[in-house]
């Protein structure tokens, strides 16, 4: 395996851990975007956990030294693809992490039809992105 797939599989089973590890210590789901939003709004409930749990998501990255992110198509369009997730999340009722790891966990069809939607959404903007200007070409 590559550096890059080891990094992925390390990353995806710590997302577990810590996922199963607020449920199990805390009974809450691990929808960072509910967490982040209601951290925002100054509602970071007892010990203020959701804090603990947010700072816990950048301090291993950054004590791993996980490295600088190449951002391939700009920072207008990162900050637009941002904004876009930011609805996505409020549209769905939830994020990649409350419906794809959480959800699915639970057995929620809720949860199952999200996560499909959003990998398929993001495979047809992948696609056209980096294959779109030879389909235009025809």
């Amino acid at each position: 395996m590559t550096p890059d797939l080891w990094k992925s599989l390390g990353g995806g089973l710590l997302i577990g851990a810590g996922a199963a590890t607020l449920l199990l210590l805390n009974g809450r789901i691990a929808g960072i975007s509910g967490i982040l939003d209601n951290a925002i709004r100054g509602i970071v409930g007892a010990q203020a956990w959701r804090i603990a749990f947010l700072v816990g998501l950048i301090v291993p990255a950054a004590a791993f030294g996980i490295g600088a992110i190449h951002v391939a198509q700009g920072l207008p369009l990162l900050a637009v693809a941002g904004l876009l997730v930011g609805v996505g999340t409020h549209v769905g009722s939830g994020c990649t992490s409350g419906h794809g790891v959480c959800g699915m966990a639970n057995g929620s069809l809720r949860s199952l039809l999200a996560t499909l939607t959003f990998m398929t959404s993001a495979g047809v903007v992948v696609f056209f992105m980096r294959h779109g200007a030879m389909l235009w070409h025809f």
